[in-house]
């Protein structure tokens, strides 16, 4: 049984994310971005998901910016040699309960719309589409889909199947 923990990301972490994010995305946001956010966003959240007995080797990692009562995810990646595991739900799962926690009601996100895999993620964790950004991303102009999960419709305490995982 494979066990995770999730922790807060760190400066040292940076480089390991801006490589996930390089592998996974086709904008990536740059080492600088991460340590802008890490560094001078008092709104933002970075989590990153790790083997307990790995605890410096990111697999995952996602951030979450705090406006009022309102969380937007900003994003979620995992290694793509561990994708497939369900390290992305445990992950979100994780970000929406610590947004419940912290006086969050509702969150929302932006996803591709040729991301199926994330658009069945986030419906399968309650987020319904809402709308969509019409040339939203950079690179070819794709649209958007908005979603938004309300607390009041949310089940983020849904099981981790076999895996233990510890929040630090």
């Amino acid at each position: 049984m494979a066990a995770y923990e999730i922790r807060s990301m760190t400066e040292k972490d940076i480089p390991q994310i801006a490589n996930i994010e390089k592998l996974v995305f086709t904008t990536p946001w740059s080492e600088a971005a991460f340590r802008s956010e890490l560094a001078d966003n008092t709104l933002a959240l970075y989590l990153v998901l790790a083997d307990e007995e790995k605890p410096d080797e990111v697999l995952a990692y996602g951030g979450i910016w705090k406006i009022f009562d309102e969380g937007h995810i900003t994003n979620i990646a995992v290694r793509p040699d561990y994708q497939g595991r369900k390290l992305g739900k445990m992950l979100l799962q994780a970000m929406i309960r610590w947004g419940w926690t912290n006086g969050m009601n509702h969150m929302t996100l932006e996803v591709r719309v040729s991301n199926q895999i994330a658009i069945n993620l986030y419906k399968k964790t309650g987020f319904a589409e809402a709308g969509i950004r019409h040339g939203y991303y950079d690179n070819g102009g794709e649209d958007a889909i908005v979603m938004w999960l309300r607390r009041k419709e949310a089940d983020a305490s849904d099981a981790n199947g076999d895996r233990e995982i510890k929040m630090k």
